[in-house]
């Protein structure tokens, strides 16, 4: 039997799963992608994800892999996939990539949302999707903390408890602002990677300038000092989404794959 590796862009609501990461006995988004397939298929096999989210963290353009057996075409897999998957995870997309095609590895940049609530009032519809702050903010301060993001930085301050031992904690930002649309301000980020809790503990000393507890001249020291976990503090998970996973080469990998088979054929 022919084996073949598919990639899925996949959106959820992570409110009920503790991550995407697989855990004996708990909800996972991983878990319930598994078995979706295998009701599918009819195969027992693992996906791997390009970002792994946390416990209670979002997405909407969350890509994942796995090889099968299965001859269905692209478009099957996800009209029987989001038969199979809960109401809070869909898969928007399907595309056969290449079998030595690593979606974590491949992938050059990553973008998140941080979204919080500012107003006195709580919000019942927001209260899974935002941060509430009842009291004002100075935007401008936070943006301009924001902007001391920018660029390449050793993130260790912002790392989270859970880091790998030997990881690089040196990462490049190239998109760090915040913006206001009514009682809702969204903190945009974008790099090629993030430590664990990085941008939620980015997002938390930024609320803390724009709280006026901390001056951007301490905010700077912060993110220089190199100390694990100086940053913060950790906002809750329910506010940040995975926006996006990018690829330079994914549809022309595959595309070169194919010429090179028509090649070797010929």
């Amino acid at each position: 039997m022919h084996l073949k590796k598919m990639a899925l862009i996949v959106e959820y609501d992570g409110a009920r799963y503790h991550g995407f990461q697989l855990q004996a006995g708990l909800p996972t988004i991983q878990g319930e992608l598994e078995q979706a397939i295998g009701s599918l298929t009819g195969e027992s096999l693992r996906v791997t994800c390009a970002s792994r989210t946390d416990s209670g963290v979002s997405a909407a353009g969350q890509v994942v892999s796995f090889r099968t057996e299965s001859q269905h075409p692209p478009e099957t897999f996800v009209r029987a996939l989001n038969y199979h998957l809960p109401d809070d995870i869909a898969v928007l997309e399907a595309l056969e990539i290449p079998m030595d095609y690593d979606v974590r590895t491949k992938a050059y940049g990553r973008e998140y949302q941080y979204l919080l609530l500012n107003r006195r009032a709580p919000s019942p519809i927001m209260r899974s999707r935002t941060h509430w702050v009842p009291v004002a903010l100075d935007l401008e301060a936070m943006n301009k903390a924001a902007s001391l993001l920018l660029g390449t930085h050793d993130f260790s301050p912002f790392a989270g408890p859970d880091l790998l031992p030997g990881i690089r904690t040196t990462k490049t930002l190239t998109h760090s602002a915040l913006n206001r649309d009514g009682h809702i301000i969204s903190f945009d980020v974008a790099g090629e990677s993030f430590l664990h809790q990085q941008v939620r503990r980015m997002v938390g000393a930024i609320l803390e300038v724009g709280l006026g507890k901390v001056t951007l001249d301490d905010f700077e020291r912060v993110r220089d000092c190199g100390k694990r976990g100086a940053a913060g503090p950790t906002l809750p998970p329910n506010g940040l989404t995975l926006l996006e996973v990018r690829y330079r080469d994914i549809r022309k990998a595959l595309q070169d794959q194919e010429m090179s088979l028509v090649g070797s054929v010929s």
